[in-house]
C-alpha cells in the first residue's frame, strides 16, 4: 500500500473535486470515498495517525505557476497551466515570457523565474504566486500592524514586527507550492503532494512555501469532544449512504450532464450564501431548474429540427427523475448536507493551526475569515479531495462585495 504522500489525485492536478461532490461525480465509490477520507482526518487529528501528509493547505494564490526541468532538453523552464496542452506552452527565457503574456501576468512570471531558475529543480512543481515585492502593503487592521497580500480573495496577514514579515519583505517574489510531477515526458507525468521547499537551493529574493499542514503530525488536536461530534455526522452520513439505492447513484455516476446540473443548481444556493435545508423542496427546484434550463434553449432555436435537439435533450434528463429516483436524490442531498456538516468541523478545527492571519476586504474594510480549505488525501483510494467551506470562502469568492486582489486582464 503506497504512503499518503505517494498517492496521486490524477494524473494531472488541474481540477478537483469538492469532498461531498464525490457523491454526484463518483457513484457508489465516490460516496464511500469521501466519507473514509473525512473518516482518516478524524482519526489523524484525534492522534491516531502518524503522518500529516494526508492533509495540506489551499492557498489562495493566483497565477498558477509551474517550475522545473523541461524533459525534452533538460533546460529550467516557468509555465502557465498550458504545460499539459497537447503542445505544452513552457517559458525557458524573459524573451518567451515576453512573446505570449504582457503586463502583470508577464512581471510575475519573470519573477518567479529569475527566482526559480537556480532552485536546482530536477522534475516539475506547481504552486500559486502569492504575491511580488510591489503587491506588498503595509496595513493596520482591527488595531494591529500587518505586512499584507492580496493575490485574490483572501487577504493575508502577517504582523509587522514578526520574523515571517522580515523574510516577506526581502523577497521579490512568494510562492506556495502544492503539487509535485514526475515522469518521461509531460504527457506522462503523474503528480503527488510531497513538494517539500526545504529542498529548494539558492533562494534568494524567494519566500517560498509548501502547502503541508505542520505541527501536526503525532500532535492531539481533537479534542475526546471534537472527535464524537465528527464521528456523529459520519454515521448520519453511512446510515444514509446504506439507504440510497446504488442503481441512482450509478445512473448519476454515468450522466455527466445530469451530475453536472445537480452540482451548477447547487452552486446557485452557495453563492447566494444559503444552505440547503430541505432536501425535498430542493429536488423540485432542481427538476424547475432543468425545466427552465432547456426551455430557455428551446426558445434560442429558429428551426424546428433545433428546438427538437433540445426538447430531446431535456426529456433524456427529466427521465431520470421516476417516483424511485427523486425518493432517493433526496436521501443524496441528506448524505452530502451530513458530509458537509462533518468537513466543516474538521476545517474549523485545521484553521485553528495557521500562523497566518486571513481576512477578507469590504468597502466598510476588513473581515476575519477562514483559509481557503484544504485537500484530504485518502490513504485507502488515493483520490484527493477539496474541503472547502463553500458558505464562506466560495461565497466570498462569488460575492460582489468582497473586494478582489487580483488584476482581471493578468489572471486570465
Amino acid at each position: 500500500m503506497k504512503s499518503f504522500g505517494q498517492y496521486l489525485k490524477e494524473s494531472k492536478n488541474t481540477h478537483m473535486t469538492h469532498i461531498e461532490d464525490r457523491v454526484i461525480y463518483g457513484g457508489v465509490k465516490g460516496a464511500r470515498e469521501a466519507i473514509l477520507a473525512l473518516r482518516s482526518l478524524r482519526d489523524m487529528l484525534a492522534g491516531n495517525a502518524d503522518k500529516a501528509s494526508d492533509v495540506t493547505v489551499k492557498w489562495d494564490g493566483a497565477p498558477a505557476v509551474f517550475a522545473g526541468t523541461d524533459p525534452r532538453d533538460g533546460q529550467f523552464f516557468v509555465a502557465k497551466k498550458g504545460i499539459f496542452n497537447k503542445s505544452p506552452k513552457v517559458y525557458k527565457s524573459h524573451a518567451d515570457i515576453d512573446d505570449d503574456t504582457s503586463g502583470d501576468l508577464s512581471d510575475k512570471l519573470k519573477a518567479a523565474f529569475d527566482a526559480l531558475k537556480d532552485a536546482g529543480i530536477k522534475d516539475v512543481i506547481q504552486g500559486d504566486i502569492m504575491f511580488t515585492k510591489p503587491e506588498l502593503k503595509k496595513e493596520t487592521i482591527q488595531g494591529e500592524q500587518y505586512i499584507t497580500f492580496h493575490p485574490n480573495t483572501i487577504v493575508y496577514a502577517v504582523p509587522a514586527k514578526s520574523d515571517l514579515a522580515k523574510k516577506i519583505l526581502s523577497s521579490k517574489v512568494g510562492i506556495v507550492f502544492h503539487t509535485a510531477y514526475k515522469g518521461g515526458s509531460f504527457e506522462d507525468m503523474k503528480a503527488s503532494y510531497d513538494v517539500n521547499v526545504d529542498k529548494l537551493k539558492n533562494k534568494k529574493g524567494l519566500w517560498a512555501d509548501d502547502a503541508r499542514v505542520r505541527d501536526l503530525s503525532g500532535s492531539v488536536v481533537f479534542s475526546a469532544k471534537d472527535t464524537k461530534e465528527v464521528t456523529r455526522s459520519l454515521s448520519i452520513a453511512g446510515k444514509i449512504f446504506q439507504k440510497i439505492a446504488s442503481t441512482t447513484l450509478r445512473q448519476i455516476e454515468k450522466n455527466p450532464d445530469l451530475a453536472q446540473i445537480i452540482e451548477t443548481h447547487n452552486n446557485k444556493y452557495v453563492r447566494a450564501g444559503q444552505k440547503i435545508t430541505n432536501t425535498s423542496r430542493h429536488v423540485d427546484s432542481l427538476i424547475k431548474f432543468i425545466n427552465d434550463k432547456y426551455q430557455k434553449e428551446i426558445d434560442k432555436r429558429s428551426t424546428p429540427a433545433g428546438k427538437s435537439t433540445q426538447q430531446k435533450k431535456r426529456d433524456d434528463i427529466l427521465s431520470f427523475f421516476s417516483k424511485s429516483n427523486k425518493a432517493n436524490l433526496k436521501l443524496v442531498f441528506d448524505l452530502q448536507n451530513a458530509i458537509v456538516d462533518g468537513k466543516l468541523k474538521i476545517i474549523n478545527k485545521l484553521d485553528k493551526l495557521s500562523n497566518m492571519n486571513t481576512f477578507i476586504k469590504t468597502k466598510n474594510g476588513f473581515k476575519v475569515t477562514g483559509s481557503e480549505g484544504y485537500v484530504a488525501i485518502d490513504k485507502l483510494k488515493g483520490g484527493a479531495f477539496k474541503l472547502v467551506d463553500r458558505l464562506e470562502f466560495s461565497y466570498n469568492n462569488f460575492s460582489p462585495d468582497v473586494i478582489k486582489g487580483w488584476d482581471t486582464p493578468s489572471r486570465s
